[in-house]
């Protein structure tokens, strides 16, 4: 299958979720971002479309990639690998934007691959480790792990990644520490 047909699907997949408010508990949207696979609970999520060109704000942080113009509605646009400190990436056939809606905020979020929407129930979820000052840091948008089969993704917390002021840089955070 395709990857628009693939999209297709896991966008007939969010909306039969948002129609019954019941089997969206403990849904996530996964998708990846460099070698780690994220998680965002599938009732931010209000659809699936693939990349497409961006108009740049001028003297915006470089993780706030610009706007898009979506069936009249204006969205600001966010790189989620930069807004990690993970460096760019080239976009592809693969890379789409996720349309979430955080508190009455609607945001296109890039991301490089949709993965999956998969179920992880409360039991599967364990919080962040927190074995130093700098994983702490490293896991500041991660609210917590999500245990999937032998795998584990990383379950974001939309608000922090809309809202909080700094981007995650682990090096800064050593410097500061010291």
């Amino acid at each position: 299958m395709d990857e628009t047909n693939r999209l297709l699907g896991l966008q007939d997949e969010v909306g039969e979720s948002k129609d019954n408010g019941d089997t969206q508990k403990g849904k996530y949207m996964i998708f990846k971002s460099g070698n780690e696979y994220f998680g965002l609970e599938i009732q931010y999520v209000q659809q699936i479309i693939q990349y497409q060109t961006v108009t740049k704000i001028p003297e915006t942080e470089d993780y706030i990639r610009g706007l898009i113009n979506l069936r009249g509605r204006i969205i600001p646009v966010v790189d989620v690998r930069l807004r990690f400190c993970q460096g760019p990436c080239e976009y592809n056939d693969k890379t789409c934007i996720l349309v979430i809606n955080v508190k009455s905020t609607t945001v296109g979020l890039i991301v490089e691959q949709i993965a999956e929407v998969a179920e992880i129930k409360e039991d599967n979820i364990l919080p962040p480790p927190t074995i130093g000052r700098a994983d702490r840091a490293h896991h500041k948008y991660v609210y917590g792990i999500g245990k999937v089969g032998n795998t584990v993704k990383l379950l974001l917390d939309p608000e922090k990644l809309l809202y909080d002021d700094e981007p995650v840089d682990p090096e800064q955070s050593k410097l500061n520490e010291e």
